[in-house]
């Protein structure tokens, strides 16, 4: 797998392969180690808790904005774009960060999808019983 600028991932990463800047602000690259397709469910579960997180704050729902703002940390870290920096860590060690993110993810989803409601009721109970 090449890294962000065509650089192989295994070898060390340089500042362009770390960091992408839009607008003068320095963002953290997704972890180019990381096998694309975890990333793109990552990216999936990132997508969702954002416009999770914009429906809960036009509903001004403060314990839905709170569950969405966990899924969006969720898969930030499981992307390597926040936590502990990606390239000091070993591959392995990145791998397994983001399949328990994932992991943790598909479990907060299938514990809505199987809730199936939509006024966040019933995963409030169930969260406090975990």
């Amino acid at each position: 797998m090449s890294g962000a600028a065509g650089r192989d991932a295994t070898g060390p990463a340089h500042e362009d392969d770390r960091w992408l800047v839009i607008n003068g602000r320095r963002w953290r690259r997704t972890d180019p180690a990381l096998p694309a397709g975890v990333v793109d469910r990552l990216k999936s579960h990132l997508g969702r808790g954002r416009s999770g997180v914009r429906a809960a704050k036009g509903a001004d729902d403060a314990e839905a904005v709170r569950r969405a703002r966990r899924i969006v940390n969720l898969a930030n870290h499981g992307l390597g774009e926040r936590g502990p920096y990606w390239w000091d860590a070993p591959e392995q060690d990145r791998r397994s960060r983001a399949e328990e993110a994932l992991a943790e993810l598909d479990a907060l989803a299938e514990g809505g999808r199987a809730e199936g409601r939509g006024d966040g009721a019933t995963s409030d109970r169930a969260s406090s019983a975990r």
